[in-house]
């Protein structure tokens, strides 16, 4: 008994892609900005609670208090998605072996532009009329 396979079959067939190496330098140093992630998130947490104190500024009739509240919350929860997005992204990237190390610095800015843009919708609550 003999197994062949039909001719157009053998047109298809391509050498098997060679594995791919993995980058020491890229998963150690991945490894050490996802650890060093967290306590970045801790700080813009605590960053962000600091908005509060933007309502001493109110009077009762001069804030607007759900813009405030978007701003505060959006601030404290928003580094933990992030977080929880880079370390996701990061595993997948060191998994396929491709490179990682500029997920958690790509994280480290969108904490810091996510920031910014709460203390602005803060801002803007504290100065509506």
């Amino acid at each position: 008994m003999t197994y062949s396979l039909p001719p157009e079959s053998f047109r298809t067939l391509r050498p098997e892609p060679a594995a791919r190496q993995g980058r020491t330098w890229d998963t150690v140093l991945t490894v050490v900005l996802l650890v060093l992630l967290p306590l970045l998130a801790v700080a813009a947490t605590y960053a962000g609670a600091l908005l509060t104190l933007a309502t001493d500024a109110c009077v009762s009739t001069t804030c607007d208090p759900g813009l405030m509240n978007t701003g505060f919350w959006m601030a404290v929860i928003a580094p933990w998605a992030i977080l929880l997005l880079a370390v996701v992204v990061a595993v997948v990237r060191l998994v396929r072996r491709r490179l990682a190390f500029w997920v958690p610095l790509a994280a480290t800015a969108a904490m810091v532009v996510f920031w910014f843009i709460a203390a602005a919708l803060v801002g803007a609550g504290v100065s509506a009329s």
